[in-house]
């Protein structure tokens, strides 16, 4: 059944080309049948089989559209407790924090840039990922006119590379909030001396007012029940001449609940938002300055990542175990893959409260 199945994706069980699959347990097939992509996750972890090419094989299944004949009961219920509870809400704001961005520098500082700058790089004009991800951030500097004395505010600030970067380079003056506590350690240690405050805190809380604000791949943890509310504390925080640059990843489809596999194992309480869901919630008080998407440079990105982590593996092999190189291995190229089937989007949207006078001028 599973065989047939992924004959549109032209992938074979068994089979010898680099994105064909190699089952080493019989069961793997029944498994992925009754849980879908949490089935598919799982065995793979399990060593119940391997891939050469795991993200070509991903891409053509995606592509395929056969992940959506794949239904698991834990979608179901996930869906029904989303209706049920707001699953992102301030009192579990921070669980993500601790089950993701906190598992352990160690880990991101080997894949990541120097900055250590945790979303989708720029790569017109870059040859490697300390250049593109540098290249983005001052893509976002000039499609905000940053210019110094600015308050800024970073929701989802990271490991503080971005404020470091704004600080240093445009003169601006930034607070940065995370519901990572290692994040946040690391932050301040990062940006010691410059005018960067870094603060461990959920953005519902914030009070005060900036000229600029932007968040970074911070979105997809908002969750589709407060998308309104999101926007309209930006409203609040952000000066009635200012812009408000959302970076995120979007989805083709607007969803209630995610990915069963990357819910249980990634990132818990997470959501992509789609244009509909993003436009219903923008539409009360904002003016959409800019549309800029570049997914396709997530792509590159993820692969960028994914070297990094195994060419520097055998440095934190004995503390993370392999299974956990499995499962990281799969999301990497999961998500790469989804990219290039064009599944996800990357988007960066520019926002005003009333309207550029005479209009935005777009930068790229």
């Amino acid at each position: 059944m599973l065989a047939e199945l992924l004959e549109p994706a032209d992938v074979v069980l068994g089979g010898e080309r680099p994105w064909d699959i190699v089952v080493h347990e019989p069961r793997m097939a029944a498994r992925v049948l009754a849980q879908g992509s949490l089935g598919a996750g799982e065995s793979y972890m399990d060593g119940w089989w391997d891939c050469e090419r795991l993200d070509e094989m991903l891409t053509r299944v995606l592509r395929s559209d056969i992940d959506r004949r794949l239904r698991s009961t834990r979608v179901l219920r996930t869906a029904l407790l989303a209706k049920l509870r707001n699953p992102q809400s301030p009192r579990r704001a921070f669980i993500v924090g601790r089950s993701h961005y906190d598992i352990g520098d160690d880990l991101y500082e080997r894949m990541l840039d120097a900055r250590m700058i945790y979303s989708c790089a720029w790569w017109p004009r870059a040859s490697t990922l300390d250049e593109a991800q540098e290249h983005k951030l001052d893509l976002v500097c000039r499609k905000l006119g940053l210019a110094p004395g600015m308050r800024v505010l970073d929701i989802g600030c990271g490991w503080g590379g971005a404020a470091q970067f704004a600080a240093e380079r445009y003169g601006v003056t930034v607070t940065g909030i995370t519901v990572s506590e290692h994040q946040a350690a690391r932050a301040r240690a990062r940006c010691k001396g410059l005018p960067v405050e870094i603060r461990l805190e959920d953005y519902r809380r914030l009070t005060g007012r900036y000229d600029r604000i932007w968040s970074l791949g911070m979105f997809e943890h908002v969750g589709a029940r407060n998308y309104r509310g999101y926007f309209a504390k930006v409203h609040e925080l952000l000066a009635p001449d200012g812009l408000f640059l959302l970076h995120t990843i979007g989805s083709n489809r607007s969803v209630s609940v995610t990915d069963p596999w990357i819910e249980k194992y990634i990132f818990p309480n997470s959501m992509l938002p789609s244009i509909a869901q993003i436009a219903r919630a923008a539409e009360p008080g904002w003016v959409l300055e800019d549309w800029h998407g570049f997914g396709p440079h997530y792509d590159r990105t993820l692969l960028e990542w994914h070297q990094r982590f195994e060419a520097r593996w055998s440095e934190i092999a004995a503390r993370y175990g392999e299974r956990f190189r499995r499962m990281w291995h799969f999301w990497l190229l999961t998500s790469a893959a989804s990219f290039r089937a064009r599944r996800n989007q990357l988007w960066q949207f520019v926002f005003s409260p009333k309207g550029v006078p005479g209009g935005y001028e777009a930068v790229r």
